[in-house]
Formats: structure tokens, C-alpha cells, sequence
């Protein structure tokens, strides 16, 4: 089970963050149980990153994590609003420079990551995530992805996200605070920390357990959907979104009125059918509901974590904490 609370995003403004980054992965590496060979190759694909970030990006943000889906494996995202990537075969080439964002080196990063994928729309700027796993490790299944984001300069987010792969397909939940804050920050860790005890009871089940279980806290709105083939379970209460995207059309799903934790209806389970190559999206209202999948084309073909973090950067405010969960339908 993977379970995110304040992921810890770094601006590249300047050359020095490239060392700390690099500090970073190594350090992940170690925890991870890389090979001295596996560190170096994944300590030169970031710095390569972050170093071009810092010579061309526009506002761009970078985040490094152990990978939610897998205690052996690194997650690298990297988001700008740069000039954007025009031929992706042209920057893949060895050798290649570019005045745009991730030019240099794309090749090489491309090869040393376990997996990578990059979406650019040319003038509004480039997504890139790459992930690495220890030599002989089973790859994470790359089913899901969520990213969080604190307010303005804060360091605690209210925002989580728990994932876990079950029987009958993949249960997230996500929890927004009331809030912002430790004190929100405290309200969401309880609902993952409820939600861990019982992953596999259906989400209606789930969510009235937590909606108890948050009574001694400040609350918060919950969303909790499990995906599976080609049917999604939805509960919800409060204000908190889930979406089911397919193609350039996006289906609402029901989130009841309410805080968990003090009021609001009895917990309602919704069915939903999932086509075939259809997203889940579960988001707070650190993001706005007005996206519109028709304007980002092709995003949604992309993989989960690649999606989140597009989707953040583009519908992502910095006036509240905020946390974007992407499920693809099982295959």
C-alpha cells in the first residue's frame, strides 16, 4: 500500500539545486537497495534533468520520492512552463541542443530510467517523469500515481492519498483536511491510517468507517473509488472531485454534501461502467473542476503519473493545499 502526505517539491532556480538533488536520489538509492552502478546511473539522469530545468525552464518544479507503488523503486517528476518540446524525435537524439526545456540529454535520461514518459504541448510547457528500480526488483505496476501539493510556502500539506491493489482491482482514497496545515495535515494521516486497517471493504463500508474515525479531528472531505476492469465503486463526502475520462469526454461521479467526521448523509456507493482506456481521477479543490480534458489532447493517453502532474500544474492552485490521484482501468 502506498500512502502520501507532503511531497516535498524543489524550484530549479539555480545550479545548486542540482547537487541537492543529486544528494537526494543517492540517498533514495541506498534505501531503495540500488547497486552503486544502478545510483550513478540514476544520480546522472536527474542532475541531467534538473540541469536543464534550471538553463531553460519556466517556473519549473521538480519532485523526488521513493515510488508510491514500490519500496524499491524512485519517482522523478519535473513540471515547467517552458516553450514546450515541438519534435520529441529530433530532442532525442545524442547530441541534440535546444533552447527548449529538457533538450539536452533527453536520449541518454530516456535509457537510463527504468521507465520514462514526457507530454509537452509546444507554448505551454513539458511534463517529465522517469521512474528506477533495483537491478532483479519487480516494477511497479505504473497503475496509479497521485501527487500532493502544500499552499503557498508551506512545508505540511492537508492533502493525502493512499493506493492499494487488491482482488477486485486498485481502492484509492483521498482525503482533503479541513483546512491547512498540521491540523488538517493530522485529519487526513487518520483517514489513510483507517482506511489501511480495512483496504478491502467496499467504499461506502470504508468510508463510514472513516467518517467515525475522524471524529476527534477537525475532518475533512473524503473521496474513495476502487477501479476495476470496467466498472468503477465511488463514494464521497464533501468537496472533493472524481472524474472518469475517456478520450476528450469526462464523467462527474456523486460526492455527497458533508465533513467527515462531523456531518453529513449516510455514505452512498455509486456505480459507474469504465470503458476501455479510461482514467480515474480523484482530486481536492486544491484544483479547479473547470479542466477540460478536449484542451490537453493526447494527455490522457499518457501514464498516470504523468497525468497528475499535468493535471496540477495546469487546474492546481496555490491558495490551498492540493492532491490529484490518477487510476487507469485494469487491462
Amino acid at each position: 500500500m502506498s500512502i502520501v502526505a507532503g511531497d516535498t517539491w524543489t524550484r530549479a532556480e539555480d545550479r545548486s539545486v542540482v547537487g541537492a538533488l543529486r544528494k537526494t536520489a543517492t540517498t533514495l538509492a541506498a534505501t531503495a537497495g540500488f547497486s552503486s552502478v544502478r545510483t550513478e546511473e540514476m544520480a546522472i539522469a536527474v542532475s541531467e534533468a534538473v540541469s536543464n530545468l534550471v538553463k531553460h525552464a519556466t517556473e519549473g518544479t521538480v519532485l523526488l520520492r521513493a515510488h508510491p507503488e514500490s519500496a524499491a523503486a524512485i519517482e522523478f517528476v519535473a513540471i515547467d512552463k517552458g516553450p514546450g518540446i515541438s519534435d520529441f524525435a529530433q530532442v532525442l537524439r545524442d547530441g541534440h541542443s535546444t533552447v527548449g526545456t529538457l533538450g539536452i540529454g533527453l536520449g541518454a535520461m530516456s535509457r537510463l530510467a527504468s521507465r520514462h514518459d514526457v507530454y509537452s504541448v509546444p507554448g505551454k510547457g513539458t511534463v517529465l517523469t522517469m521512474h528506477f528500480w533495483a537491478d532483479g526488483a519487480s516494477p511497479p505496476p505504473l497503475r496509479s500515481s497521485g501527487l500532493t501539493r502544500p499552499i503557498g510556502e508551506e512545508t505540511v500539506c492537508g492533502d493525502s492519498f493512499a493506493a492499494v491493489e487488491t482482488g477486485t482491482g486498485t481502492t484509492v482514497v483521498l482525503c482533503d483536511g479541513l483546512g491547512h496545515g498540521y491540523l488538517a495535515a493530522e485529519a487526513s494521516r487518520e483517514a489513510m491510517r483507517v482506511f489501511r486497517q480495512m483496504p478491502d471493504l467496499a467504499p461506502a463500508e470504508i468510508l463510514e468507517r472513516v467518517h467515525r474515525g475522524l471524529g476527534h479531528t477537525r475532518g475533512g472531505a473524503i473521496a474513495i473509488a476502487r477501479v476495476g476492469r470496467d466498472e468503477v465503486s465511488f463514494a464521497g463526502l464533501g468537496n472533493v472531485a472524481g472524474w472518469i475520462v475517456h478520450g476528450p469526454q469526462r464523467q462527474g461521479m456523486v460526492s455527497l454534501p458533508g465533513i467527515a467526521g462531523h456531518h453529513g448523509r449516510r455514505p452512498r456507493q455509486f456505480e459507474y461502467p469504465l470503458p476501455a482506456g479510461a482514467s480515474v481521477v480523484l482530486h481536492s479543490d486544491g484544483l479547479t473542476s473547470r479542466w477540460n480534458p478536449a484542451t490537453m489532447p493526447g494527455l490522457f493517453a499518457r501514464s498516470p503519473s504523468v497525468i497528475s502532474a499535468t493535471l496540477l500544474r495546469e487546474a492546481g492552485s496555490r491558495r490551498d493545499d492540493a492532491c490529484v490521484v490518477t487510476v487507469k482501468a485494469a487491462s
